[in-house]
């Protein structure tokens, strides 16, 4: 006989930590499940050669007091537990294209964002005011994001707007457009695909405040593992669950692959809908629904190089960059050619002595299949380099492409580099569990929303999903629906209205 909880939760990201938590803190008996040894899913931070590097969280929105990450944040006893240090408020991104050498920001505030891109593109103020407008009333409508209870089917007139149309139809100047769209590597942006609304929820989030995580982002994880133990539940690392055994149309439990069990009265899969499904290895899901789930298109996977700076060698940028060869391409970035490739960066730099950097994170879209020979090896069992044959020298063959490109931004970011190492798609993908290395979850798509709209309940009345695949990715986004899931079994305005109050 296994052990038995109220409730049993797959995964161990931000989704199935955050339910965890708010169930604990409201009585239940919580068991987490990870596979890996390390829990967090995408908030895993590691140090490698004296530098501390995020696997995916490098900064976050919506912490400032009374705004609502910070409001989900404090109810669960998160804020007294966390380190974090607010960007400068005169700018927190920056978008650069070619070698022109010009930098436009991204500023906190939304009179601030207004005031400091109208520097640059003086004669579309009223454009910018527009835009700004309708992203702040686009987000207003979303009840969900600011702690109201409201359907968020109810909003089919706002899901199947184009961010590229729409960003384009406030303002005329082409560079300004592109500007605009400047970040749109934080959802994988599409030109023909990606919904406007997925475009504002994000940015408004980090206009409103951006937060580094001083000493990772594994230290919300940590955090949040803490709050689950303190109030009687369990995170269980190295527990692969391989499958969810139904009895009369109802999960009973989960077996792992080292043959434990843990029973449920309810389960939550922070993992992806896909491969839920196939752990149930039910017929309860009609097949229509199955072939739908199984075949929705994921993002796109992601190659990173992280380097460690030499002392006082690399100037601190206190900003994250987002460069592009050519500003007309920004909407096509993971429609790259492989002899292109790579064409467009993100930089994320921590924060060294005396005005210095100490290590950076650069990261460059990359479709999973270019690490697919090597696709049976796992990370978490192989040693680093015994993948196989030729992965070594493909991964470094990159990273010289990547250093060149920087380089030209850059110049003397080689140089300044005292070690660096790099993370390909099959390194996210056993890291953090997403399918393919996916960056995101699920691809929004404007032109079909009904069909990548994932609910959080499912056939199985006792199933229910949760994660970044559910409404929005990031960590606000996940913490919405954490929300959401938690709210079927809580009551959505019972929750609410703690997180609103307590």
């Amino acid at each position: 006989m296994g052990e038995s909880f109220d409730v049993v939760i797959i995964g161990s990201g931000l989704g199935g930590l955050l339910c965890g938590g708010i169930l604990g803190k409201n009585g239940y008996k919580v068991a987490v499940l990870e596979k890996n040894p390390q829990i967090g899913g995408c908030l895993q931070s590691y140090t490698r050669d004296g530098g501390l590097f995020d696997t995916g969280v490098h900064y976050i929105g919506g912490l400032e007091k009374g705004q609502t990450l910070y409001k989900i944040f404090s109810y669960l006893g998160l804020m007294e537990r966390i380190r974090i240090k607010r960007f400068d408020t005169e700018g927190f991104d920056v978008i650069k294209f070619g070698d022109s050498g010009k930098e436009y920001i991204y500023a906190q505030t939304y009179e601030k964002f207004i005031d400091t891109l109208a520097q640059s593109f003086p004669d579309e103020r009223e454009g910018i005011e527009n835009y700004c407008r309708s992203v702040k009333q686009l987000c207003d409508r979303f009840p969900l994001y600011n702690l109201r209870n409201g359907d968020f089917m109810d909003k089919m007139d706002m899901l199947d707007m184009n961010a590229r149309e729409m960003i384009n139809s406030f303002v005329k100047d082409p560079l300004l457009q592109n500007v605009l769209a400047g970040n749109n590597c934080l959802y994988a942006g599409s030109g023909e695909k990606s919904p406007f609304y997925i475009h504002a929820l994000i940015l408004n989030s980090y206009i409103e405040s951006v937060w580094r995580c001083e000493g990772g982002g594994s230290q919300i994880a940590t955090a949040l593992a803490d709050v689950i133990a303190e109030t009687g539940g369990k995170v269980i690392r190295r527990a692969e669950v391989t499958r969810i055994i139904i009895n009369e149309g109802f999960a009973t439990k989960v077996l792992t692959k080292d043959k434990r069990e843990f029973a449920g009265k309810q389960f939550i899969s922070d993992i992806h809908p896909a491969a839920t499904i196939a752990l149930t290895q039910s017929d309860v899901f009609r097949k229509a629904y199955v072939k739908r789930i199984t075949n929705l298109e994921n993002t796109i996977s992601v190659f990173i190089l992280n380097v460690v700076f030499r002392d006082a060698s690399f100037p601190r940028i206190n900003k994250n960059v987002y460069y592009y060869s050519k500003a007309e391409n920004i909407w096509s970035g993971t429609d790259y050619k492989m002899e292109d490739w790579p064409e467009n960066f993100a930089l994320f730099v921590t924060d060294g002595k005396d005005g210095f950097a100490h290590s950076a994170s650069v990261m460059c879209y990359m479709n999973y299949s270019e690490f697919e020979p090597w696709a049976d090896t796992n990370n978490t069992v192989y040693q680093p380099g015994e993948r196989g044959p030729g992965y070594n020298e493909l991964k470094e063959e990159k990273a010289l492409k990547i250093f060149k490109l920087v380089e030209n931004q850059y110049p003397g970011f080689r140089a300044a580099v005292e070690s660096y190492h790099t993370l390909s798609p099959l390194t996210y993908r056993d890291y953090t569990g997403t399918p393919n290395g996916s960056l995101y979850g699920i691809q929004r798509d404007c032109n079909e929303p009904l069909k990548t709209f994932v609910p959080a309940r499912t056939k199985i009345p006792n199933l229910l999903f949760t994660g970044q695949n559910l409404n929005l990715h990031g960590v606000m986004g996940v913490a919405v629906s954490s929300i959401i899931t938690c709210g079927e079994l809580l009551g959505i305005d019972y929750l609410l209205e703690k997180i609103r109050n307590d």
